[in-house]
């Protein structure tokens, strides 16, 4: 075990998380810009945000929170409230269990809905509880069965 450690990067080591590809890094972008062109006053987009998770910090690639107004005199590193959705996409080196596993913390820390994007299928699979999904591809819309929010395929996977 001790020579995979040495291998991973300090982005690895500090986020518990592979370093993200470019395909990664897209559909995160769209996923975060689409949201929040759609949805601007009524939530807060925020992508890597540190969650005080347990049994260790998590950091989702995409957090919806209700709309706030952002504190500039006493910004923070970590949040210690759940948001509504947490959103992790797949990297190649990590598998659906894992990500199933991190839902299970994302909702004991009270999250709402977790989605879980696939990028090899270019699929999202939502989910409301720890046991309970929809699963979304080809051209549907992404609906939240918690959340109000909508959000086309096509536009996460351009």
């Amino acid at each position: 075990m001790e020579a995979v450690i040495d291998q991973l990067s300090d982005y690895e080591l500090e986020r518990g998380k592979p370093m993200p590809t470019t395909v990664h890094a897209a559909i995160q972008t769209n996923i975060a810009a689409e949201l929040k062109v759609r949805y601007r006053k009524q939530y807060r987009v925020l992508t890597e945000i540190t969650l005080a998770t347990q049994p260790k910090d998590s950091v989702p690639d995409v957090a919806l929170y209700p709309y706030f107004q952002l504190d500039y005199q006493h910004d923070t590193a970590s949040r210690t409230d759940a948001p509504l959705v947490a959103v992790e996409i797949i990297s190649p080196s990590q598998s659906l269990s894992q990500m199933i596993e991190k839902a299970g913390r994302y909702f004991a820390f009270g999250v709402t809905s977790c989605w879980i994007v696939i990028p090899d299928m270019k699929a999202i699979a939502v989910y409301s509880s720890p046991t309970s999904y929809q699963f979304f591809m080809g051209n549907d819309v992404v609906k939240d069965s918690n959340v109000p929010v909508e959000l086309p395929l096509d536009v996460v996977f351009d």
